[in-house]
């Protein structure tokens, strides 16, 4: 009888965050999908160029990245946001473990949220939520210095470094400086 009640309990937890990431994938536009191993290497390096000012991860999921670069670098303030909940769950509780008090994450949508605090961007997130963020730090003009992209480019914007992976899809992993995008739409 024990038995049966354990196995439904962990069938209904299990339903419960299969409903929760298809839910939340749906709300979004997009699954919290991790960078790949490459990725989060290459986007280590980009932030190794980026300053000692604050870096906000946009959609910083199950925390892969957030959780490594707030351990790289304890001497920066590191950000992120979630939306999904298990996601933010999990890094939440991953923060804690790992005793990170320069790691806050906010389960909220980085588009209302204010990002003038932030000196690097880190993202990994589709095509039209790009431009969003573009138009977003376009109308803004704060003094974001850096933004950091895997997989998908900023619209209408040069990188300052472009890492193009060695994997199946050679997946490019960007690097922008921002008053370079911001003075681009001045002159337009």
């Amino acid at each position: 009888m024990f038995e049966a009640f354990l196995m439904l309990f962990f069938g209904l937890i299990v339903l419960l965050i299969t409903v929760s990431i298809i839910y939340n994938t749906v709300k979004l536009g997009i699954s919290p999908m991790p960078s790949s191993k490459k990725a989060y290497i290459a986007m280590m390096q980009l932030a190794d160029d980026t300053g000692s000012g604050t870096i906000i991860d946009l959609g910083s999921g199950w925390g892969n990245f957030v959780i490594g670069i707030a351990k790289k670098f304890p001497h920066r303030k590191i950000v992120g946001y979630e939306l999904s909940y298990l996601p933010w769950l999990t890094s939440s509780l991953l923060k804690k473990a790992y005793g990170l008090k320069n790691l806050t994450l906010y389960r909220q949508n980085f588009y209302q949220a204010d990002l003038s605090e932030a000196s690097v961007l880190v993202c990994y997130l589709f095509p039209e939520a790009m431009i969003k963020i573009s138009n977003k730090l376009q109308l803004e003009q704060s003094n974001i210095q850096f933004l950091i992209s895997n997989n998908f480019a900023l619209p209408k914007s040069e990188p300052l470094k472009k890492i193009q992976l060695n994997d199946f899809y050679n997946s490019p992993v960007y690097l922008y400086k921002m008053s370079e995008l911001y003075s681009l739409n001045l002159e337009k």
